[in-house]
């Protein structure tokens, strides 16, 4: 695991600005941004430049989206006191990160993305054989490395690109990290750590590259992350050295996964604009009452005397989501024996994901009728990520030989 440990405390993800934002989006990402801002330090991004790789032939949405977007991360509870929110474009540093890594990966390595025929397929009525979609995966590990983030939110089907991340880390310090004179450096900066400490440390080391020890590893990492003695570009060499490589340049990020989103769409189906199967988290009251009313239900319950099976219904998914126990042994009963109908059934759901969003539409208002209040929170989020970018940017371009 090649990673400095106080970077596992940093989150990085991020959202494509493209329309408003739905329950899938609330139950599947936003909720847990929400619980790991609390955990961790959390940089949470609108990825602009990713939205361009599938709407470059229509900007308008993402800009009009970006906002929008922000404003529903703020009113579903992302704090901009206990994370950094940004816009991927007004931090330059990302775009200058891509292209440095786009010099060491193997086409071969974006094109093995399982991602890139799949969406190919998924998106046949648009032109995306360009180069900005066989790349966007890249961009994605650059986002990632910038802030040398050590843990990564994302879903199943996301897991493939962090590896990828870790795959163009790996490289990069293979690359860059054997400075001159390597070995000797780390020899002297063990020295720095003291008696007791050094002797400790080469002791874990050689039970780790001799016997493989994962303990040993994770001890000796700890010992690093608490040393005083030393310095951050010693850490970071010790680092390297305890697992017989380079430099730890680029710290290796995690897959951190998210729990599937259970928000099924009004069909069914997954929750998703292009399904038209959505409720938007700012949705009026009467908007949700009329699409819950309206959804299809068990196609066997012709009439309200039929009984019928939740299973096969629709709306039963989102009891599953939004009902108690006491509710839901209602309904099983009621469906199944016709002592209700399909219109008492959807009741409670409405009641429920009324009460859910009303808060959130609140607290939408209040930022919709505060621009300037949004605008400080985004500019204050662009300036901190800058500076974590620059940082990181400026250690790059001094170990490719590209110091100003």
């Amino acid at each position: 695991m090649s990673s400095v440990l106080t970077q596992h405390q940093r989150v990085l993800s991020g959202m494509r600005p493209t329309g408003l934002l739905h329950l899938g989006h609330y139950h599947g990402v936003l909720k847990n941004w929400v619980k790991l801002q609390h955990e961790y330090e959390c940089f949470f991004f609108v990825a602009d430049w990713h939205a361009l790789t599938t709407h470059y032939d229509d900007p308008r949405i993402i800009a009009e989206s970006t906002y929008d977007m922000v404003i529903d991360w703020l009113a579903a509870g992302v704090s901009p006191g206990s994370s950094k929110i940004f816009i991927q474009s007004r931090v330059p540093e990302h775009a200058e990160l891509h292209l440095l890594l786009s010099m060491i990966t193997p086409l071969s390595w974006l094109e093995r993305v399982p991602t890139y025929k799949d969406q190919q397929e998924a998106l046949k009525e648009k032109d995306l054989a360009t180069y900005g979609f066989l790349g966007y995966p890249l961009l994605q590990s650059a986002d990632i490395l910038v802030y040398k983030a050590g843990q990564v939110p994302v879903g199943e089907d996301q897991v493939a690109h962090v590896e990828l991340t870790r795959e163009v880390a790996r490289r990069f310090n293979h690359i860059y990290g054997r400075e001159p004179g390597f070995e000797e450096k780390a020899e002297a900066a063990i020295k720095k750590m003291g008696k007791k400490d050094a002797r400790l440390y080469r002791d874990l080391r050689k039970r780790y590259t001799e016997q493989g020890d994962q303990q040993a590893l994770d001890v000796a990492q700890a010992l690093l992350e608490n040393q005083q003695n030393i310095s951050l570009g010693d850490r970071e060499r010790l680092f390297g050295y305890l697992e017989g490589s380079g430099k730890i340049i680029l710290p290796e990020p995690q897959a951190l996964l998210t729990p599937a989103s259970k928000m099924p769409g009004l069909d069914g189906r997954k929750m998703s604009k292009s399904y038209n199967n959505a409720i938007s988290l700012r949705e009026s009251v009467d908007d949700i009452d009329k699409k819950i009313r309206t959804m299809p239900t068990d196609t066997n319950r012709v009439r309200r005397t039929d009984p019928g099976d939740p299973g096969r219904c629709p709306v039963w998914q989102l009891h599953e989501v939004y009902s108690e126990d006491k509710t839901k042994e209602w309904v099983q009963e009621g469906c199944t024996s016709a002592g209700i109908g399909c219109v008492d059934c959807k009741r409670p759901v409405i009641e429920a994901m009324i009460a859910e969003l009303k808060p959130i539409r609140e607290r939408a208002k209040d930022y919709t009728d505060d621009p300037s209040a949004v605008k400080a929170i985004i500019d204050e989020g662009c300036e901190a990520a800058r500076d974590v970018a620059r940082d990181t940017l400026d250690e790059i371009r001094k170990e490719m030989c590209l110091s100003r």
